[in-house]
C-alpha cells in the first residue's frame, strides 16, 4: 500500500450483517439490504453491468460528468477534501480529481474492503501528490470521518444509488449526510430518471445474464459470511418496473419449496416465493430537487444527459 493511502475500518461486516439478514428475511415479506451484494465478487460483477449494452446508467453519467468536467469544477469552486460514497470503480471519480480546484485530500468509503483498498491503490499511482484516506464503513449509517470539518469538502454519490433508498429513507439519508457537512460545502450527486420502461426493463435483465449473476451473488455472500445453505440454482432473477411507485424492483425468487438456514437458523419458503433484494427509485429532476430542498440542502445546479436518461445534481448545504 502507498505510504499516501491510509486505510481506516469502520465496518464490523459480520455482527451486523447476521442481525440484518435474519430480521429481513424474518418478515411476512422477505427482504435483504442491497448493501449485502458488494462483496469482492459483487463488486466485480456490478462492474460487469455497468459495460453491458443495455445498462445505461454508468455510461452516461460517466458522459455527463466528462462533457461538463471544467463547469461542474468552477461551480463547485476550491475544495479542500472529496468524499466518495460506494466508491467502486474509479472511472468517474477521476474526472472531478483531475479537475477540482485546490483538491488536496480524497476519501472513498466502500463496506467492500479488498475492492476499495485496490482502487485506493491504484488512485495513488495516477495522483501521486493527492492524500487518500481508504474508509471501510457502511455510508447508509451515520458515520465519524477522519477529517478537518473546517476545510471545505464535497460528497460525492455517483450512479443514482440514492435511488436504493425510498423517498423517506432518501431524506434521512440526504439529512445524516449534511451532518458531515458544514454550511457552503456540497453534495454532487447521480440521479436516475424516469423514462420509457422499456428502456429500465431491459437495464435490470441484460441478454448476458450479468444483472442476474449479480442479484443471487448475494445469497452465496450470505452463505460464506453467515454459514447459510442457501443454493443458486433453486433460487432466480426476477426485475420489473413498478410505475405506480417510479421504481424498480429487483427480487430473488423461489423455484421449489425449501428451507434455508442461516447461522443455524431455519427460514421456510414457498415456491414462487421471492426475497426483495433492491428498489431503484426514479426522479424527475423537480422532485428530486424537492426532496433535497426537504433534506438540508438547496439545489444549486444539474446537468443531464441529450436524451435526459440521466441527471447530476449539485447540492449545498444550507442552514436547514
Amino acid at each position: 500500500m502507498s505510504q499516501q493511502v491510509k486505510s481506516f475500518d469502520l465496518y464490523t461486516t459480520q455482527q451486523n450483517m447476521l442481525e440484518e439478514v435474519i430480521a429481513g428475511l424474518s418478515k411476512p415479506a422477505k427482504t435483504l439490504h442491497a448493501k449485502y451484494f458488494y462483496d469482492q465478487t459483487g463488486s466485480e460483477l456490478f462492474e460487469q453491468i455497468t459495460q453491458q449494452p443495455e445498462y445505461y446508467p454508468t455510461r452516461t453519467e460517466l458522459e455527463i460528468l466528462t462533457t461538463h468536467q471544467t463547469t461542474i469544477a468552477d461551480k463547485i469552486g476550491p475544495v479542500h477534501t472529496l468524499i466518495e460514497y460506494g466508491s467502486g470503480s474509479s472511472r468517474k471519480i477521476k474526472s472531478l480529481l483531475s479537475s477540482l480546484h485546490g483538491l488536496e485530500e480524497y476519501v472513498p468509503i466502500d463496506i467492500s474492503k479488498d475492492y476499495l483498498l485496490q482502487s485506493a491503490a491504484e488512485l495513488s499511482k495516477d495522483y501521486p501528490n493527492l492524500s487518500i484516506k481508504a474508509v471501510c464503513g457502511d455510508y447508509s449509517t451515520p458515520i465519524t470521518l477522519p477529517i478537518d470539518r473546517a476545510l471545505k469538502k464535497v460528497i460525492f454519490f455517483p450512479g443514482s444509488t440514492i435511488g436504493n433508498f425510498d423517498p423517506a429513507e432518501a431524506m434521512e439519508f440526504l439529512r445524516h449526510s449534511s451532518h458531515l457537512l458544514e454550511v457552503g460545502d456540497g453534495f454532487l450527486i447521480g440521479v436516475d430518471t424516469k423514462k420509457n420502461p422499456d428502456i429500465l426493463h431491459r437495464a435490470y435483465n441484460d441478454m448476458a445474464g450479468v444483472t442476474e449473476a449479480f442479484n443471487l451473488n448475494i445469497l452465496t455472500h450470505i452463505n460464506r459470511v453467515l454459514d447459510g445453505t442457501f443454493d443458486q440454482t433453486r433460487f432466480e432473477h426476477v426485475a420489473f418496473y413498478n410505475e405506480a411507485q417510479g421504481r424498480i424492483e429487483m427480487h430473488i425468487r423461489s423455484r421449489i419449496d425449501q428451507i434455508v438456514q442461516i447461522n443455524g437458523q431455519p427460514f421456510t419458503f414457498q415456491e414462487g416465493e421471492t426475497i426483495h433484494t433492491e428498489n431503484s427509485y426514479k426522479y424527475s429532476i423537480e422532485e428530486f430537487q424537492q426532496l433535497a430542498g426537504k433534506s438540508g440542502f438547496r439545489a444549486v445546479t444539474y446537468w443531464t444527459d441529450a436524451n435526459h436518461h440521466f441527471s447530476v445534481h449539485y447540492l449545498e448545504k444550507t442552514n436547514g
